[in-house]
C-alpha cells in the first residue's frame, strides 16, 4: 500500500494505515472507531504523543499548554481555526503540561503556549508564544510541504 499513511488514533493509540485518497473522507481507527484525521484538536497523553511523534507520516503540530496560562487559553480558538485549515494534511493536538510536567521536561520547554512541529519522528521547528491561526498556519507551511 504505498499510496497509504499511517496515523495513530489519539484515542486508543493503536498505528492506523489510510490510502491518502481517503484522508478528507474523516478515516476512523480500525480498534476503537474514533476519528483519525477530523480536523480537530487531540488531547495527548505522554504515550499517544511519543507513538504518534515515531509512527505518523503526516506532520503533527502539538500545543504544550497549561489552564492556568491565559495566553495558552487565549490560543486555543485560533489553533482550532488552523486545525481546520490546513485538514487533513496536518494533524494537530495538545498536551496539557500541568497534568503531564514530565513532557515540559523531556522535550526542553521553558515557557508556554508553545508550539512543536513534528514530522517523520523528528522535531521539525518550535513557535512560541500565543498566535493567531493565520501565524500557525504560515508556520506550518513553510516547514512541510501541505496541499
Amino acid at each position: 500500500m504505498s499510496d497509504a499513511v499511517k496515523l495513530t488514533c489519539a484515542a486508543c493509540g493503536q498505528v492506523n494505515r489510510v490510502r491518502k485518497d481517503r484522508l478528507a473522507a474523516g478515516p476512523k481507527c480500525g480498534t476503537c472507531g474514533a476519528k483519525l484525521d477530523d480536523g480537530k484538536v487531540a488531547e495527548l497523553e505522554p504515550a499517544t504523543l511519543k507513538k504518534m511523534i515515531r509512527n505518523d507520516d503526516l506532520p503533527l503540530i502539538v500545543d504544550f499548554w497549561a489552564p492556568w496560562c491565559g495566553p495558552c487559553r487565549m490560543m486555543a480558538p485560533e489553533f482550532a481555526r488552523a486545525a481546520a485549515a490546513l485538514a487533513p494534511d496536518v494533524r494537530f493536538a495538545k498536551i496539557n503540561t500541568e497534568d503531564f510536567p514530565q513532557v515540559s521536561a523531556e522535550r526542553g520547554i521553558r515557557g508556554i503556549p508553545l508550539l512543536i512541529l513534528f514530522h517523520r519522528g523528528k522535531e521539525v521547528d518550535r513557535l512560541p508564544g500565543a498566535r493567531p491561526a493565520r501565524d500557525i498556519e504560515a508556520f506550518v507551511r513553510s516547514k512541510v510541504k501541505v496541499s
